[in-house]
Formats: structure tokens, C-alpha cells, sequence
């Protein structure tokens, strides 16, 4: 029974926060804005249509967005809700997640290049280049999170509430933060990049998916959102485990903090400038390496 609430709630995350972010920015700009459950309606409609395909492309374009949603899900089904358990655990399943991602975004960079279109390309060259300079930083915050805790299953990491001093309870709302951060690049937010542009010379993530239509825009839709939830999840535990270790606390806290947070900065942050996203990842990438390193000289009680 828990697992089933588990992995309902966290489907329930994915469908919430991208309505959370359209009326965050509506709020913000003093409009009406679109129905909280539009993006919904958006994807019904396109699973309810049928794909194109070039005569360029192969049999690896037409699969690649199924992939990309399996990858996406499965990676998913890793993520506990606070004090429940996920479907998938085993030790070092974060690794695994953390490479069922990037299964996910090397398959959607290989279904760009099969088109042979020079725009997806540059697209796919793009989030290549942001995802090895994202990863370093992902993969510092859950050695962050396998410090504090001694394992390395999200499963084990997030068993129970963890009884943190006030210095490393800091630590732990920093690694949220941190998540959020990388949430940014892995779903392509403003400022990395914008989904509501359809200039081809800026587009990052949208580029690469000019060719796609119907049913398969409408897996990557959803996949985008699985992607957004496993993050959002994340920083909402390691802030639950020290505060509230509830379910019914870290669901909606997951989808206000993640939702409210990416719909302020894109009314209030302009997306940067190409040549500046390098340096927006690897500082994010600093930031992980400065947490980690922190929270072990809060470990030795070293005072600093």
C-alpha cells in the first residue's frame, strides 16, 4: 500500500508543479493566466493526434521518445516520499538514477542528430555540454546526502527523520536548495532556457524536439515533468527529514517549493545569454563542491 501511495504521489507531484509555475507567473504579471490544468489539456490533445516522420530519419528517431519517458519513469519509480518507500531500492540506486537520466538525455541527443537538421544539432551539442557540467554537481550532493546518513540508497537516505544539529540542519537546507538549482538545467528553465521560445538560435531543449509531433511531443511533455518531480522530491525530503517527515507534508511542499520558485524566477529573471550558461552550471557545480565540503568539517566538529 505504500509503495502504491509512493509512486501516486509522485505522479501527482509531476502533474502539479508545471500548473503551479503557469499561475505563479500569471499571479506575478497581474493576469488572469491559463487554466491551472492546461498543460493537461495540451497533452490530451497531442496524444490524440498522429506523428510525422522525415523521410531522413531512422528507426532511432521514432523509438527514442519512448526510451526517453521509460528512462524517465523508471527513474522515478526510485524516488521515496518522505516516510514511505519507493518501488525501486536497492544500495547505490542513486548512481543508477543518476545514469537513467542521462540514459534519458543521451537518447534524446542521438534522436536530434538523426534528423539531420543543423539546428538540432547545435541543440544537441548544447545540452550535452550542460549535462556533463551538471553532472558534477549532482553527484556531489548525493555524496552529500550518503555522508550525513552513511547510505547510499534514497531509500535507506530518507528511512526516517534524522536527528541533525543546527549546523548540518543548515547543511541539509542548502542541499535543497541545490536541487532546485539543478532543476533549472535538467528541466531547461529560465535562466538556462526558456520553453516558450521558438527562436532556433537560443532554443536548448525545444530544438531538439522540432521534428517530434503528436503522441511523441506528448511522452516528452510528460517525461519533462517526471524529470522535474525526481528533483523537486529530493530537496523536499532532505528539508522534511529535519522538519516535518510526513508525506503530507513533503508532497505539496515539493510541488509549491519547486512550482512557486521556477514561476518567480522566470518573472523575474531574463533568460542569459548563451556564452554566460556555462558559467551559471559550473557555479552551481562550486556551490555542490563548497556543501559538501562544509558539511564535512561540520562533521568533525572543526569550527570554522
Amino acid at each position: 500500500m505504500g509503495i502504491a501511495l509512493n509512486t501516486l504521489l509522485i505522479l501527482l507531484t509531476a502533474l502539479a508543479i508545471p500548473g503551479v509555475i503557469n499561475r505563479t507567473r500569471a499571479l506575478l504579471a497581474g493576469r488572469k493566466g491559463i487554466p491551472f490544468v492546461q498543460h493537461l489539456r495540451n497533452v490530451n490533445l497531442l496524444l490524440h493526434k498522429g506523428s510525422v516522420y522525415s523521410t531522413t530519419t531512422t528507426a532511432l528517431f521514432r523509438i527514442a521518445p519512448a526510451i526517453y519517458i521509460g528512462a524517465a519513469i523508471v527513474a522515478t519509480l526510485f524516488i521515496p516520499v518522505a516516510d514511505l518507500n519507493p518501488l525501486i531500492s536497492f544500495e547505490g540506486d542513486m548512481v543508477c538514477f543518476a545514469y537513467t537520466l542521462a540514459l534519458a538525455r543521451t537518447i534524446l541527443i542521438l534522436a536530434a542528430m538523426d534528423t539531420g537538421s543543423s539546428f538540432e544539432g547545435m541543440g544537441a551539442a548544447r545540452e550535452a555540454l550542460y549535462g556533463a557540467l551538471i553532472e558534477p554537481a549532482l553527484m556531489i550532493a548525493f555524496a552529500t546526502l550518503a555522508m550525513f546518513c552513511g547510505y547510499t540508497s534514497f531509500a535507506d537516505i530518507f528511512a526516517q527523520e534524522q536527528s541533525f544539529n543546527l549546523n548540518l540542519t543548515i547543511v541539509m537546507f542548502l542541499v535543497a536548495y541545490l536541487f532546485i538549482r539543478i532543476t533549472f538545467v535538467e528541466s531547461g528553465r529560465v535562466p538556462v532556457d526558456d520553453p516558450r521560445t521558438h527562436l532556433e538560435l537560443t532554443m536548448i531543449h525545444e530544438v531538439m524536439c522540432l521534428d517530434y509531433s503528436g503522441i511523441d511531443m506528448a511522452l516528452i511533455h510528460i517525461a519533462g515533468w517526471l524529470k522535474s518531480a525526481c528533483f523537486a522530491m529530493i530537496a523536499a525530503n532532505a528539508v522534511a527529514a529535519t522538519f516535518c517527515f510526513h508525506w503530507w507534508f513533503a508532497t505539496p511542499f515539493a510541488i509549491l517549493l519547486t512550482g512557486i520558485t521556477i514561476g518567480v524566477v522566470e518573472s523575474t529573471q531574463a533568460r542569459n545569454k548563451l556564452v554566460r550558461n556555462t558559467t551559471f552550471i559550473v557555479t552551481i557545480s562550486a556551490l555542490a563542491a563548497l556543501i559538501f565540503f562544509l558539511g564535512y568539517l561540520l562533521q568533525l566538529d572543526i569550527n570554522i
